[in-house]
């Protein structure tokens, strides 16, 4: 299905793809679909379609959804609670044990948990999910920090004060990616707070990316799973 002229002649020149990425990288190109237009999006899909490629896509709001073309939208896997969308079909999951965790401190965490755990998804790469286990009700996390544990990453997502990371930095051999969230009242300044408080946290070795980075701790996991996998054991999404 080729592209309309009227699409290509105003959007075209403004769409770059780099669909030679995973072989340099590992990691397939993601879209950031906040900050571009609906005609733009569209053309990223025909080209995505005429090379038969699936693209994982991230903050696409419900409103920009709906502006798609149908044609497109039939084609999306789309998960309103992380703004995220599958475009075509990925590979699909491990049947391996998960390598990776992802733990939430909250119920409001949720969103930047799921980017998270859909974005492994979208390589084929399964996750254990702990959700609503913060250190407020301790017992929470100690119930469930044997199977945490059994996971050689753990991507810790916390917002307020941050800090199950580094509770989880002292009772797990892990590598630990910290996901500061934007959670919180006054002082905890849209995430600012969490994301200082993980730079700084006694616990040593403890991986940070920014505010509500789901997507970006879940590829600092995949990168981590790809040097510390031989080659030859691959799972054939990420090679």
């Amino acid at each position: 299905m080729g592209l309309s002229t009227s699409v290509m002649d105003v959007t075209t020149s403004e769409v770059v793809l780099d669909f030679d990425r995973r072989r340099r990288t590992g990691l397939d190109e993601t879209i950031f679909a906040e900050g571009k237009s609906a005609a733009q999006l569209d053309v990223i899909f025909g080209l995505a379609y005429e090379r038969a490629r699936a693209l994982f896509v991230t903050r696409l709001s419900q409103d920009k959804l709906d502006a798609l073309a149908l044609r497109w939208r039939s084609l999306l896997d789309y998960c309103p609670v992380s703004y995220t969308a599958v475009f075509g079909i990925p590979p699909p999951l491990d049947a391996r044990a998960p390598r990776v965790a992802i733990v939430s401190g909250g119920t409001s965490d949720v969103r930047v948990a799921r980017e998270a755990q859909r974005t492994l998804a979208f390589t084929g790469t399964p996750a254990a999910t702990h959700l609503d286990v913060g250190v407020a009700g301790l017992w929470r996390l100690t119930s469930r920090i044997e199977s945490i544990g059994a996971c050689p990453i753990v991507i810790a997502v916390a917002g307020m004060d941050a800090a199950l990371p580094t509770v989880l930095g002292g009772l797990i051999p892990a590598l630990i990616i910290a996901v500061p969230t934007s959670v919180g009242y006054g002082v905890a300044a849209g995430g600012h707070a969490a994301l200082h408080a993980l730079l700084a946290s006694c616990a040593s070795g403890i991986t940070v990316v920014n505010i509500d980075n789901g997507y970006g701790a879940a590829c600092a996991a995949l990168r981590a799973l790809r040097m510390a996998t031989p080659p030859s054991s691959l799972h054939s999404s990420t090679a």
